[in-house]
Order: structure tokens, then C-alpha cells, then sequence
């Protein structure tokens, strides 16, 4: 996705190094840990409080990680325990260190529902035999089934490993517009879902900040797809139904501390460029598929270069997505021949809306986010 950062504003002009935290707000702390993948780190929270602190997300699992975190523990509390985990969304980025956090505090997490039970979901899918439904997901959208053989062994490098404590076996649900107490400060949850199903963000009015995980970055597009778990969900259109609510709810003027990128201004300018962008996509899709297409061959209109094993999984994801929300729509149709899915465009009006070769540029890959 093409970003103009000339519309968004950047206040802080170095992020914090490793094992340390910088205030940006009034009891507010950034810190930032590795990632063993191409976005090379993550944004965390530190949410200080009367009698201790509030944790927003973990980081990922690993030695590394729990190094930094200890760290920050003899130098950043002000002799203040850790109180409360608050995880954003479930993804192993965000939930790793859930269990060493919880276990070293004796603190409660909290999480929403589906955020908490999909997670478990997910520990288990790392571990279970490819299932026929995942053998069929994939056959339906034009890949050959040995594909699955190299989706084994992607998945067996983020399976938890026997050190890792699992995420806690016990939550506190957290749902949309509940307030969180921390200290003096009140912070509203406001859920958006699309790059997952019941993702928490935070919003503090009196302080006019968001904490918004993955769900609004200033510069990459978090992955937003169709699962193998979910074959016919429509993950794309509650995405981008969660832009609207975000822009209507949360003045433009909030600074925003997002999971990936840099905290930044410009709130209603990045989802609008979101919203621009996800409906650029629909409309490559809808002009290349006046003729049916099958949803692997679709991948070159979105992604400069040929994708393989885990980023093909989750291009593939993306277009699906797109695909369907184009259903919800009426604009697209889906047909099953000799156990493939086709897609035709059916809209009439496409004559009058089509502009190819004034698209934006296809992005790289999908990125794992």
C-alpha cells in the first residue's frame, strides 16, 4: 500500500531502545520488543497506576523477549508490581508472553471472548494434522494439496515450545465499551474486528490517546483474511465497517500508539487512506474477473512478486476476503466447478467504475501483521 505520510504527523522523533520505555503521554510508557520476522519489532505499553502497573500486550515468545521484560522490571516500576495484562488480539506477537507475565505477577489477563478463545484455538492448530477441511479450503481456491506439506512445516516454526508458559487458563472479558480503570484514568474499550475477531483497543478522552494494536497502523495495512477455520466468513467487510465506527467515535486530533510503525497523529486521514486502499483492491479484483477466476491466479493483481509457503497462505487469505466482502455486495458471484471456486464479476455498473491502469501499485507481499 502506497502511504502518504505527508498527512500524518510523528511527534516523537526516536522510538525507545530495547529494555527501556519512553513516557508519551501522562502515565503512558512506549517500549518496544524484537520480532524473529521481517517487521523486525513490536510496540508495548506500560499503563502506570496508583498502586501498579497495566501491561498492553506481551511480545512474542522466547528467551529473548523475557530478557527485556525482566530488564524493565528492575529499572521502569518505580517499585510498583504489575497489576493487570491487558492483550490486544491473539496473536502470538501479542499473547507470547501472556503465561510468564500473569505467572511472574500473580496478575489477571484480559482480553475479549473471542480474542481469549480463539488464541487457544490457535495454539491448537499449531500441533493438529491437516485437517479435509483445510485439504478442501485450499483445493477451492486453485492450490494443489502438496502446498499443505510445506504449510506443516511454517507452522511447526511458531508452535510454542515446551518452555513457553501457555496463555493463562483463566481471563477477564473485557467488551465494548466497558471502562478500565487505571489509576486516576479511565480508558474505554472500543472493539474493531476484520484482522481479528474481537480486537481491544483503549481510549482515553481526557488524555486524547488510542492504543490501537493492529488495528490502525500509520504506514502497513494489517492482514485482514478468510481462514481455513472459518471457510465462508467475511472478514473484509466487518474491517472496514470498523474504520467507520473508529472515525466516528475518536476525534481526529487523539494521538494514536499503534502495535507496529511509529505513534503518530492524522487518525481519520490514515483510515480513510485504509478504506481507499481496500476498496482499490475490490475493484482490481471485480475488472479481472469479468471472465471466472479462480482465487490462486487472482494473487498477481494484488502482490508484485510470487509468494511462497506462509506468505502465499496469507495472500491467498487477503484475496479471499476481498472476494467475499465483493459478494456481500452483489458484485462478485461464486460457483463451484470440478471442486473449485469461480468468481464473476455481476455488477453492471462495473462499465462506468472501472479504471485499470489507475490503480494503486501492487503491494510487495502480505505482511505478517
Amino acid at each position: 500500500m502506497t502511504t502518504d505520510d505527508s498527512i500524518l504527523t510523528y511527534p516523537f522523533a526516536e522510538p525507545p531502545v530495547y529494555g527501556e520505555t519512553l513516557e508519551v503521554a501522562q502515565g503512558v510508557y512506549w517500549l518496544r520488543m524484537p520480532l524473529p520476522m521481517s517487521l523486525k519489532y513490536i510496540n508495548l505499553y506500560l499503563l502506570e497506576g496508583d498502586k501498579g502497573w497495566t501491561i498492553v500486550d506481551t511480545g512474542i515468545r522466547g528467551d529473548e523477549t523475557r530478557d527485556y521484560w525482566n530488564e524493565i522490571f528492575e529499572t521502569s516500576l518505580k517499585g510498583k508490581p504489575v497489576t493487570q495484562i491487558i492483550c490486544t488480539h491473539m496473536h502470538p506477537d501479542h499473547t507470547g508472553q501472556a503465561g510468564f507475565l500473569s505467572n511472574r505477577w500473580r496478575a489477571p489477563l484480559l482480553m475479549s471472548y473471542s480474542e481469549y478463545h480463539q488464541a487457544r484455538v490457535m495454539t491448537s492448530l499449531m500441533q493438529d494434522d491437516v485437517s479435509w477441511q483445510m485439504t478442501e479450503y485450499f483445493e477451492r481456491a486453485g492450490i494443489d494439496p502438496n502446498f499443505l506439506e510445506k504449510m506443516r512445516e511454517t507452522r511447526s516454526q511458531f508452535a510454542p515450545e515446551p518452555e513457553d508458559l501457555p496463555l493463562p487458563g483463566s481471563f477477564t472479558r473485557l467488551t465494548d465499551g466497558d471502562q478500565v480503570q487505571v489509576g486516576g484514568h479511565s480508558w474505554e474499550v472500543i472493539t474493531g474486528t476484520g484482522h481479528s475477531p474481537e480486537h481491544v483497543c483503549l481510549y482515553n478522552r481526557k488524555l486524547k490517546v488510542l492504543l490501537s494494536g493492529d488495528q490502525v497502523l500509520p504506514v502497513i495495512t494489517s492482514n485482514v483474511s478468510v481462514m481455513p477455520t472459518e471457510p465462508f466468513g467475511n472478514p473484509m467487510l466487518g474491517w472496514m465497517h470498523s474504520h467507520e465506527k473508529f472515525r466516528e467515535s475518536i476525534p481526529n486530533d487523539t494521538l494514536v500508539l499503534p502495535a507496529h510503525n511509529d505513534p503518530f497523529y492524522g487518525l481519520h486521514e490514515r483510515l480513510q487512506q485504509l478504506i481507499d486502499h481496500h476498496e482499490d483492491r475490490m475493484l482490481i479484483l471485480e475488472e479481472n474477473c469479468v471472465e471466472p477466476q479462480v482465487a490462486i491466479d487472482l494473487l498477481p493483481f494484488l502482490f508484485k512478486r510470487d509468494l511462497e509457503e506462509h506468505s502465499l497462505f496469507m495472500g491467498l487469505g487477503e484475496c479471499i476476503a476481498h472476494l467475499h466482502c465483493l459478494m456481500s455486495h452483489s458484485r462478485i458471484e461464486r460457483t463451484l466447478v470440478d471442486n473449485r471456486y469461480m468468481y464473476r464479476s455481476i455488477d453492471p455498473t462495473l462499465t462506468e467504475r472501472a479504471r485499470p491502469g489507475h490503480h494503486e501499485e501492487p503491494d510487495d507481499a502480505p505482511i505478517m501483521v
